[in-house]
């Protein structure tokens, strides 16, 4: 069959729009989160000026409140929101599924045993908690990837039974938390919850580190990444290899978790909500990993300023806030699937 002369120029245009439509988003999205990380290091007991703020970032004057205290939060707000951004991401894209992300398929709650396991178990250090954590997510998407894949590989299968993995593995954790120490299972349920309180900058040079590799890593392949999002025939015709690309997406995305899980604790539904909010946004085929990473930079940050005014001076814990919002995001995405079946 022949295909119609205006076709493919009509295809190149609706390429292009979207292109720069994606661009526009991106560019107004990186705005945003510079807008909410100049307004989290004005915020705090005591309100600083932007001038003041400037003054500091640039060296002409210093503060200890900025620069130690503030600035550590806004930073891993930003680092933290986008890494969780793209690992929802990777996985959505993994399972074509809006609800194929960390948090329901059980790599959260992976990581949280492996966080567990070094809290009760080992002596809970830093590096500890990393390794464990990390260890935890991948036998968790580990189990779900094979069960998935017993028959060929599905991606609602994935998401099926990803969210009866995460039902076993949260009531595992709760069994952990119920025969550990009670400073230590109270020390477990109040990081359970995910909190940027009290971070600062020796907590971050290792998460940051690896998360840069991972995302340096996914970006090197981001090209096969599209080519996968527009079928598996096509993918594999322009030379993609499947499994090493699937593979390699299942290792960013549970790297990522779980960094992110071992420093501020599992933070439900910003891996959730901000690909698909990205992808609306963008007007882009498939779920694109930057403006992915970059709204969830922007829910993390703005969901972490939520949860320090809201009952100020007491700071929430973010996880409230991220978990109070995409509740409301997951009943309006579960309700518009539903009304198109």
């Amino acid at each position: 069959m022949i295909a119609a002369p205006g076709l493919r120029p009509a295809r190149i245009a609706a390429a292009a729009r979207a292109g720069r439509r994606t661009v526009v988003v991106c560019a107004v999205l990186a705005a945003l989160t510079l807008g909410l990380g100049l307004l989290g290091l004005c915020y705090g007991a005591s309100w600083s000026s932007p001038a003041e703020v400037l003054a500091v970032l640039t060296g002409a004057e210093r503060s200890v409140v900025i620069s130690e205290w503030r600035l550590p939060r806004v930073a891993a707000g930003l680092v933290f929101g986008a890494a969780l951004g793209v690992a929802g991401a990777l996985f959505q894209n993994l399972t074509r599924n809006p609800l194929g992300s960390p948090d329901v398929i059980g790599l959260d709650a992976g990581a949280y045993t492996g966080a567990l396991f070094a809290l009760t178990v080992l002596s809970g250090t830093s590096a500890q908690l990393a390794g464990a954590s990390l260890a935890g997510g991948l036998l968790v998407a580990a189990v779900v990837y094979l069960l998935a894949a017993d028959r060929g590989f599905s991606g609602l299968r994935l998401v099926v039974i990803g969210i009866a993995v995460n039902a076993m593995v949260t009531a595992l954790n709760s069994w952990i938390v119920l025969r550990a120490d009670l400073e230590i299972a109270i020390a477990a349920v109040g990081w359970s919850a995910g909190s940027l309180n009290g971070v600062d900058w020796g907590d971050l040079t290792i998460p940051f580190s690896v998360i840069a590799v991972l995302l340096a890593l996914i970006a090197v392949r981001g090209g096969a990444v599209h080519q996968a999002l527009l079928g598996d025939a096509l993918a594999v015709t322009t030379g993609v290899s499947l499994g090493r690309l699937r593979l390699l997406m299942v290792l960013v995305g549970v790297g990522c978790t779980a960094t992110v899980t071992a420093v501020a604790g599992p933070i439900a539904f910003i891996a959730l909500a901000a690909p698909q909010i990205g992808r609306r946004l963008a007007g882009a085929p498939g779920i694109p990993l930057l403006p992915a990473a970059l709204t969830g930079a922007v829910l993390l940050q703005g969901a972490d300023l939520i949860a320090q005014a809201l009952l100020a001076p007491v700071a929430l814990p973010v996880g409230v806030v991220s978990t109070a919002i995409g509740g409301c995001y997951l009943i309006w995405l579960l309700t518009k699937e539903v009304g198109r079946a």
